[in-house]
């Protein structure tokens, strides 16, 4: 597992912008091997994140979350590992995510919702949590419903999480 070390804690995210150039950072840190798995509620930016991780490995866009597909693969442009994006919301169980059949060893895998789905899969990953906040007077878990419409697109700051599995 590689040195995503160094940005392990909590940080607050102000922007979409300030989230992809995170996820472009973390790219240029990860290799073959590597499993994140992103958790948080709706539209709390993990596919933004995804988009960034996409950047800095230098792999084949657009990236788009996976929700219907349940995985994509984004080869890599400049001869790096390519990207597995997974979207593991509608599996149900850590074998389905297995039945996939992903190359871990070889690619840089992202795991969206994929909390309690990768245990057994791989010895260690690396987990981002992402906390909304609402306007800065913290965060609301319970924003699925179209009262919360207008928040989830707002250029409210999130609060992410980096930290080494197990």
């Amino acid at each position: 597992m590689t040195g995503l070390d160094p940005l392990a804690g909590t940080r607050e995210v102000p922007s979409p912008h300030d989230m992809e150039q995170l996820g472009e950072e973390m790219g240029r840190m990860l290799r073959p091997g590597d499993l994140v798995v992103l958790t948080g509620p709706l539209g709390a930016g993990k596919t933004t994140l995804t988009r960034g991780i996409a950047q800095g490995l230098g792999v084949r866009g657009p990236v788009q979350s996976p929700t219907f597909v349940i995985a994509r693969t984004h080869p890599s442009l400049v001869g790096g590992a390519p990207l597995v994006h997974v979207d593991a919301y509608r599996l149900g169980s850590p074998a389905e995510l297995d039945d996939l059949d992903i190359d871990f060893e070889a690619s840089v895998v992202i795991v969206e919702w994929g909390r309690g789905m990768v245990d057994g899969l791989r010895d260690a990953w690396w987990e981002v949590e992402f906390d909304r906040e609402w306007h800065g007077h913290g965060s609301d878990d319970a924003c699925e419903g179209p009262a919360h419409e207008a928040e989830l697109d707002a250029d409210a700051p999130r609060l992410v999480t980096i930290a080494r599995r197990p």
